[in-house]
């Protein structure tokens, strides 16, 4: 693991000390790093987002597509349980 020195002022500094102790991280680096990984799947939300609006629209999902894909589900977790 890398480290990466940033700096901030005191305002900033007080907010991120209250979080770390409100929400119980060990560190500030514990604090930075799940907001990175947040904005991380921000980013790949938004992505998937604008892609699925930019593709062809697919077939009208019907009843029937649920009730298959409900039994589709039910097999696959039959099959991993063994039952």
């Amino acid at each position: 693991m890398s480290t990466m020195n940033i700096s901030l002022p005191d305002n900033l500094r007080t907010f991120v000390d209250e979080q770390v102790t409100r929400r119980g991280y060990s560190t500030s680096s514990e604090y930075v790093r799940e907001l990175i990984r947040r904005e991380q799947d921000r980013l790949r939300m938004r992505d998937l987002l604008l892609a699925g609006a930019a593709s062809k629209p697919g077939k009208p999902v019907t009843g029937k597509y649920f009730h298959d894909l409900r039994d589709r589900v039910r097999k696959g977790v039959k099959a991993r349980s063994g039952a």
